[in-house]
């Protein structure tokens, strides 16, 4: 069994944030944390900016993201 609880993903899924907000700071895009997790209009936004980069490893952090979050 591949179970995880709850204190698991959550710190997956900021590791997914962490990673996708120094990717995005390379594109010009400054993302705060705290508002990604807490703000889905705003967490939407970055990442449908994201979703445009011309850059793969952007748009394959903002899509992973967006699975984690839900959105």
């Amino acid at each position: 069994m591949n179970a995880t609880t709850q204190s698991e993903r959550q710190g997956l899924e900021l590791v997914d944030i962490i990673d996708f907000k120094w990717l995005a700071a390379k594109e010009g895009l400054h993302v705060h944390v705290e508002r990604l997790q807490k703000d889905p209009a705003y967490a939407l936004d970055c990442l449908s900016k994201a979703a445009a980069s011309p850059r793969e490893a952007v748009r394959a952090a903002a899509q992973r993201l967006r699975s984690r979050l839900g959105i």
